[in-house]
């Protein structure tokens, strides 16, 4: 080779070291680098945004329609919902609703909404983390957030540990309990590879027809607030010194918590869901406002808001309450999300002018629109609206970055950049024993004992486990999908033992008494049947059915049938307690005087040990009712501290028994 050839090829090769310098130089980005700090890092990765990947961060798409192409094609960067296809006969007519997320994706408890019937944690992991690698793949690589309905453990996951609603939870008025209860979710939430959920709801339920009334802890704000601890529980202590209102999520074994339904859904007008709470401002934040204070102060990742109104005005176009109060005021600074079809409800009917339902929401300061209507109009829609809306300046550019930087501060908070795809390494906490042990903890705790005996010198309660021959009767004796209640599995619950793992109140009863005593089961005997037995005492376990949302709205708050004929039938042959499995208090004065023993036990969820730990007096009974019990609906609504308060059991009531000595 000559010396002119061989200079040439060293300048080459100087050429080519050069440009890889540059291209070595060029790829590190700051917005990568977990050594910078983290306003460094938004503000890096939002100045290389377009304005397409900004509004694809705020957009939900469902997981249905949800795929690595899509992904990457419309930059969705939060999270995916699954997709849930709701075919049912309302007021008359039939309604066809897909449930769907874009720059997000969630997972909501129906039937066919889940990757697989009975799937296992890895069947999870591997279907989350195939949805974000098509974010991994897009031009600048920001993961999804993928969400999920964890509003009394892991809800929609085969063999998860139910713990009580938050109906049961209040009663014990323990936020240590409720504080494990959080963590324990956290873990068996990691173990299908999902690091955020819709929990904790904070509504204060001020009237018991609301279907919704069991995810409230309590008519007083005061235990309302204190329940907040179930989200360090989920997220993990923030650090001492932190700015008010930064989001935290303390590492891989904790999830990032949402605080809902903001504001006032507890309180609407005759308990009617997605209503209208009447009340001056003085009572909206003396009575629904504390513990949104207190999960702020917490560092909730995100807040959403409530189909409901105030005063008129729809909470997802409330500038006041969503922009000016809850981010000025408050300083919260992770971001607001709008309930499913939330933005769609704006008006009446829901989506007729979707245009001004987007403009409306928006400027009063939601970051990310939940769960996009899928009937005539998909996620492709809501995007191609807003960046008009945006180009065409009806929606300011500043609102798009405000959302965009809320929503980027909670995934680097969350640790996403730096760890986005899930592993199988916390399979081992889905329904573990330690923590179906606290949930039976919580059973115990959240039991409510209203009656005790026809007269106090004669208590029924602690039964004996050595009697001959006991009855088990009710239609909720044996029926897990009826203890846990909504929520759990499918959106409205399910009936029957199949669908899950954990243990019935029979089966509890079973195993709890001497295995000489004769335990017999008839859902619901007749007169002949208990003239023609002789048992020692019964237990009868009735209740609500499962129920959810407006399909739970009750104005009579009765006990379904055959409820109140097995009461009667089998506590007016036979010393009985009664076991109501209910998702609020219920019409029993009519019954009170026939029954010798009432529980109040709430939706105990799958430990029906924690039932049977109390009944027969390895623990005492010590809950005292977190909710007023009525006497008859035409007092509702009733709480404590009302003029002419007149209940049949008032807040605060419970009976106590002692341990059994050993």
């Amino acid at each position: 080779m000559g010396v002119k050839n061989m200079w040439k090829m060293l300048v080459l090769l100087t050429l080519v070291m050069c440009c890889w310098a540059c291209m070595a130089k060029a790829e590190y980005f700051k917005y990568k680098d977990p050594e910078q700090r983290l306003g460094v890092r938004i503000k890096d990765l939002m100045k290389r945004m377009t304005l397409e990947e900004k509004i694809g961060q705020m957009t939900q798409a469902d997981r249905s329609v949800a795929s690595k192409e899509v992904i990457n094609k419309y930059f969705l960067g939060t999270r995916i919902n699954i997709t849930i296809t709701l075919v049912f006969f309302v007021f008359g007519y039939f309604f066809l609703t897909l449930f769907q997320i874009s720059g997000s994706i969630l997972t909501v408890p129906l039937q066919g909404s889940l990757p697989a019937e009975g799937a296992s944690p890895k069947t999870w992991v591997d279907m989350v983390n195939d949805l974000q690698s098509g974010s991994l793949s897009t031009r600048l690589g920001i993961p999804i957030i993928y969400g999920i309905d964890a509003v009394h453990g892991h809800n929609n996951v085969y063999k998860a540990t139910i713990f009580p609603h938050n109906v049961g939870l209040g009663v014990t008025r323990d936020p240590v309990l409720v504080k494990k209860i959080g963590a324990a979710t956290a873990l068996e939430v990691r173990a299908t590879g999902i690091p955020y959920v819709f929990a904790p709801c904070i509504a204060v339920c001020r009237d018991p027809r609301w279907g919704r009334c069991y995810e409230s802890y309590s008519e007083d704000p005061k235990i309302v607030k204190l329940m907040t601890e179930i989200i360090p529980g989920l997220q993990g202590d923030i650090p001492v010194g932190s700015r008010n209102g930064v989001p935290y999520v303390d590492g891989q074994n904790k999830v990032a918590a949402c605080a809902k339904h903001y504001l006032g859904d507890g309180g609407t007008h005759l308990g009617v869901d997605e209503g209208d709470t009447i009340i001056d401002t003085k009572g909206l934040f003396s009575i629904h406002m504390p513990a949104y204070y207190d999960s702020i102060i917490k560092g909730v990742s995100t807040i959403m808001t409530s189909y409901s109104s105030w005063n008129g005005v729809k909470m997802h176009k409330n500038r006041f309450l969503v922009t000016d109060y809850l981010k000025n005021t408050l300083k919260f600074r992770g971001f607001v999300i709008s309930d499913f079809q939330g933005i769609d409800k704006i008006t009446t009917p829901p989506n007729a002018n979707y245009t001004y339902s987007i403009i409306a929401a928006m400027n009063a300061g939601i970051d990310m629109v939940g769960f996009v209507f899928m009937v005539g109009f998909t996620y492709e829609d809501f995007i191609t609206r807003l960046t008009y809306l945006v180009k065409n300046k009806f929606i300011p550019m500043r609102r798009i970055n405000d959302a965009v930087k809320r929503i980027l501060r909670v995934k680097f908070t969350m640790g996403l950049f730096e760890n986005p795809l899930a592993d199988y390494s916390y399979a081992k906490y889905l329904g573990c024993q330690e923590h179906r042990d606290l949930a039976r903890e919580a059973v115990r705790k959240s039991l409510v004992l209203l009656k005790n005996g026809k007269s106090v010198e004669n208590p029924l309660l602690p039964l004996s486990k050595k009697a001959s021959k006991i009855l088990v009767a009710g239609s909720h004796a044996d029926n897990l999908g009826y203890q846990c209640g909504g929520w759990t599995l499918q959106w409205q619950g399910v009936s029957g033992n199949n669908l899950t793992a954990g243990t019935t109140i029979l089966s509890a009863i079973k195993t709890a008494v001497d295995p000489r005593t004769q335990v017999v089961y008839n859902e619901n005997p007749d007169d002949k049947y208990m003239k023609s037995n002789k048992f020692d005492y019964a237990i009868v376990v009735v209740g609500e059915y499962p129920y959810a949302e407006f399909l739970g709205d009750s104005s009579n708050l009765t006990i379904p049938e055959p409820g109140p004929t097995t009461i009667n039938r089998v506590c007016g042959s036979v010393k009985c307690v009664v076991v109501l499995i209910t998702g609020r208090p219920v019409v029993v004065q009519p019954y009170v005087e026939t029954i010798d023993a009432l529980v109040a036990a709430w939706l105990p969820g799958t430990e029906g040990q924690g039932v049977t730990d109390v009944l027969f007096g390895d623990h005492g009974f010590a809950g005292k009712l977190a909710r007023t019990w009525f006497k008859t609906v035409d007092q509702l609504p009733m709480n404590v501290g009302d003029p002419h308060y007149d209940p049949l059991y008032p807040f605060g009531f419970g009976l106590t028994t002692e341990p059994r000595k050993k």
